[in-house]
């Protein structure tokens, strides 16, 4: 983890975008069309168009980036904050730990395979220094 670019957990996340933080969803088009976060406000932009589309994004909003698991996430994340971005978090886990943990998706839920299970449970053990018990 970046410790200028740490990853924020989806229960903080919820929080965030209840309060009024911007969900970037940037998973592909397709997979975001079956399986979207159900949020206050979602935008969606694909990774793959980042770095063409960028400028699309409210730089003076929370931004939460969120994926399928999270790898992505904190790439974009990263990216942002070369192109002078401060307020933008990447979320741990993606949609995966997301629908794991509860919260709501618009779409058909589906269970993660066996791999992503195992890992988003050690995912879910670490803790974040700042987050309360």
């Amino acid at each position: 983890m970046d410790i200028n670019n740490p990853e924020m957990c989806t229960s903080n996340v919820q929080q965030h975008a209840q309060a009024g933080a911007l969900l970037v969803d940037v998973r592909e088009r397709g997979d975001a069309q079956a399986l979207a976060f159900d949020a206050p406000e979602v935008m969606h932009l694909p990774f793959s168009e980042m770095k063409s589309r960028w400028q699309e994004l409210p730089e003076d909003r929370e931004l939460l980036i969120v994926c399928y698991d999270g790898e992505k996430s904190v790439l974009v994340s990263q990216f942002l904050r070369t192109k002078g971005f401060a307020n933008v978090s990447p979320m741990r886990g993606g949609i995966l730990l997301w629908m794991q943990k509860g919260y709501p998706v618009i779409g058909k839920r589906f269970n993660a395979p066996a791999d992503s299970e195992q890992s988003l449970n050690s995912i879910e053990k670490d803790q974040e220094p700042w987050a309360s018990p």
